[in-house]
């Protein structure tokens, strides 16, 4: 699929790996529309590197509802999705609340079914689309202290193997992309600081790269998972 003129979703596009993303993409000569929960930073991103800008919080379904009807009103059309949005936590198991989980959970998990859904109406529709989920290398394998985290993302590698099952024959590919560790902005709600970059770590733009790559394949084939390391971070 070339990318130019393309209409593309990323939602927790305003830091990190979906800023890097909706930066690689738009320099490709797509349309680039990015979400984010904090309403001024989405717009002071988007206006940087020319994006759209929507306020969504992907664990509020109004808000989805009304992000792809702006979509389907502005462009008609949606030709990927990227589902980036994601928050963790990192408690032993002898601390860890339902409340940690829940709160993991509906954006992680919860809010990245919802998201997809509404991506996918519109792709049966057209018979054609991408959905690109972003995991971890946590999807593959736990750690200490990552009960909470790495299981969400062991739940979004499960919903995106049956994705690939129910979409493959309305041509829509669905694929899941596992970063390694990459110093960004991540962490829970009230802890989302920007951490800078390491010499020998990943950057958001190797993930950007990994992306991009993969839907630029033909679209008679796809690549149903990536996972991205650092070549020597020791």
């Amino acid at each position: 699929m070339e990318l130019k003129d393309k209409i593309i979703l990323i939602t927790g596009g305003n830091s990190g790996l979906g800023k890097a993303t909706a930066e690689t993409m738009i320099q490709k000569g797509a349309e680039v529309i990015i979400t984010g929960r904090d309403q001024a930073k989405t717009s002071a991103v988007a206006q940087e590197i020319g994006a759209i800008p929507f306020h969504c919080d992907v664990t509020d379904d109004n808000a989805i509802d009304e992000l792809y009807a702006f979509i389907l009103k502005k462009y008609q059309k949606l030709d990927v999705l990227v589902n980036n949005a994601g928050i963790g936590r990192r408690k032993e198991l002898t601390e860890m609340t339902r409340e940690d989980m829940k709160a993991v959970y509906e954006v992680n998990v919860f809010g990245a079914a919802m998201v997809a859904k509404g991506a996918a109406k519109i792709f049966k529709k057209q018979s054609q689309g991408n959905i690109v989920n972003i995991a971890s290398t946590a999807a593959l394998k736990g750690y200490p202290t990552g009960s909470i985290y790495s299981a969400s993302k062991f739940a979004l590698r499960g919903m995106t193997q049956c994705w690939q099952g129910e979409l493959r024959k309305d041509n829509i590919r669905v694929i899941q992309v596992n970063p390694s560790e990459v110093p960004t902005a991540f962490g829970d709600e009230e802890n989302r600081e920007e951490r800078p970059l390491e010499d020998k770590k990943l950057t958001p733009f190797e993930i950007a790269h990994t992306i991009v790559s993969t839907l630029e394949m033909d679209d008679r084939g796809y690549i149903p998972e990536v996972t991205v390391h650092a070549t020597n971070p020791f």
